[in-house]
């Protein structure tokens, strides 16, 4: 049966993989003398383009407060917001600058967060970091702390992540993963038993955006130890908790 899993698993991830994730570009003309492009989104990255009075950008994705345009000459580049509000529509109207919303949730890249919940009844608590490399794949590495009245514990892991449909406000998502897991015993009467294996992983979960920048995130997780006693063992994971992206 796990085996059938992991095969349903890997023909989703792949099926609905996309080779990049293109966002919508709006179009602004220069009010101001000049605006200055960055290469990075932040004032210490260098200036190394800018664009004139009268001449008309490509607006195509935010990052916290600074967006990366293009220019009618095909040069790209980072504006700060300050900057950009500073410009007009095509029509002559002022521009819009949106907080963050549900449309830039859409279309972010990072992700931390800190989720807690049962690990083989025990407590678990997880710090995770995701980047999203396409419209439905993302990366994560995660650390997971257990609590157990007879034995303490870490798990470091790196998962592949499928969000099935990203622009629901709230999305399934499954994952494939692997990663070690170490066990200390708490016992004193006997020599400890405290072990380093490594383990597969498969999961499925939820992710809702919440507002703001701010999203809700719940999962189970099956891990697949692959004991060196040659004794392989199954181990969920239920946990909850929240993340802000960016």
């Amino acid at each position: 049966m796990k085996f059938l899993w992991l095969t349903v698993s890997l023909f989703f991830i792949f099926a609905h993989a996309v080779a990049d994730d293109i966002d919508n570009i709006q179009y602004v003309v220069v009010a101001d003398p000049y605006i200055e492009m960055h290469t990075g989104p932040g004032k210490g990255y260098p200036i190394t383009h800018v664009v004139e009075r009268d001449q008309e950008i490509g607006v195509m994705k935010r990052r916290t407060d600074w967006y990366k345009v293009r220019s009618s000459r095909g040069k790209e580049g980072w504006v700060s917001t300050e900057q950009l509000k500073l410009t007009l529509q095509p029509s002559g109207l002022p521009v819009d600058i949106p907080a963050p919303s549900l449309e830039e949730y859409r279309t972010h890249r990072w992700e931390v967060g800190v989720l807690g919940g049962d690990f083989d009844d025990s407590t678990s608590l997880t710090a995770y970091s995701s980047y999203t490399f396409s419209r439905h794949l993302s990366i994560e590495a995660d650390i997971t702390q257990i609590f157990g009245n007879s034995s303490d514990g870490w798990v470091v892991a790196a998962n592949l992540t499928h969000t099935f449909v990203p622009q629901w406000r709230a999305s399934p998502f499954f994952l494939l993963g692997t990663g070690i897991i170490h066990v200390e015993s708490k016992s004193t009467l006997a020599e400890p038993d405290d072990s380093t294996e490594q383990v597969a992983i498969v999961g499925a979960g939820i992710k809702a955006y919440i507002s703001e920048r701010f999203l809700l995130r719940a999962e189970y997780k099956n891990y697949m130890v692959f004991s060196s006693k040659n004794d392989n063992e199954d181990v969920n994971e239920w946990k909850a908790g929240f993340a802000v992206f960016f």
